[in-house]
């Protein structure tokens, strides 16, 4: 192989590893829009994500200007009627169960610590219940993002297909990188998906899988200097010769 061919396929595996490792949940996001034609290529690209049989079992809703506006409207009014009366969360479930029905080590210390490493980093403390409400409903505006991604899948399809979706999601994660915009993924906006999916004019045979948020980051924003931890690799990987 020549240099040339060897610089190039460094040059080429820098920048695929640059846009895994700078991908982040970002939690503020500037105004500057997003065109239509940017989302476009960046879920062209994110297509090509593998999936079982060739299924493709993703459906996407791009949400922007009124249609955002309205959706984060309706949501924050029913997570504050939530608030003000803890009865009302009966009108709202999640349709699949996103984290475990009991939460075991080391899974649950990750969680706390990540939790409370952001709630730490933004000065909320664990009876700041105001506060946590707050932080909580910046989800429901897509932390400011101008462009909200709502993602569904066929209920007649199986689990495998939510594995299919993750290769998706991160392709679309990927994807913005290389555009210069950020992402969130948002699992909270699954327990009002009762709100969602009339919004979006989503068929009665779909299921919400998530949502997301995408613009570009507010670099100066305190809460986007959170960086969560990876463990090692040798802590997850088993090897057999």
């Amino acid at each position: 192989m020549s240099s040339n061919n060897l610089e190039t396929m460094r040059l080429n595996a820098a920048a695929v590893d640059m846009a895994i490792t700078s991908r982040r949940a970002t939690r503020a996001f500037t105004q500057a829009p997003v065109s239509r034609q940017t989302i476009t290529d960046l879920l062209q690209v994110a297509s090509r994500a593998p999936s079982g049989s060739n299924t493709q079992p993703w459906k996407v809703y791009v949400l922007t200007g009124a249609s955002r506006a309205a959706l984060v409207d309706k949501v924050c009014a029913a997570h504050d009627a939530i608030r003000a009366n803890p009865a009302e969360a009966i009108e709202y479930h999640e349709e699949y169960d996103y984290y475990p029905e009991k939460w075991i080590s080391p899974y649950i210390d990750r969680r706390r610590e990540n939790g409370w490493g952001l709630y730490g980093l933004l000065g909320i403390g664990k009876a700041d219940r105001d506060k946590m409400h707050y932080q909580l409903q910046r989800n429901f505006k897509f932390f400011d993002a101008p462009v909200g991604l709502m993602f569904t899948v066929d209920r007649g399809m199986g689990r495998g297909s939510l594995l299919d979706y993750g290769t998706f999601l991160q392709s679309v994660m990927v994807a913005a990188r290389g555009h210069g915009l950020h992402t969130c993924p948002q699992q909270a906006w699954n327990t009002f998906n009762k709100i969602i999916l009339p919004h979006i004019g989503a068929g009665a045979d779909e299921m919400l899988v998530c949502g997301m948020a995408l613009g570009y980051a507010d670099e100066g924003a305190l809460v986007n200097s959170f960086c969560t931890p990876r463990v090692p690799v040798a802590e997850f990987t088993h090897w057999l010769d």
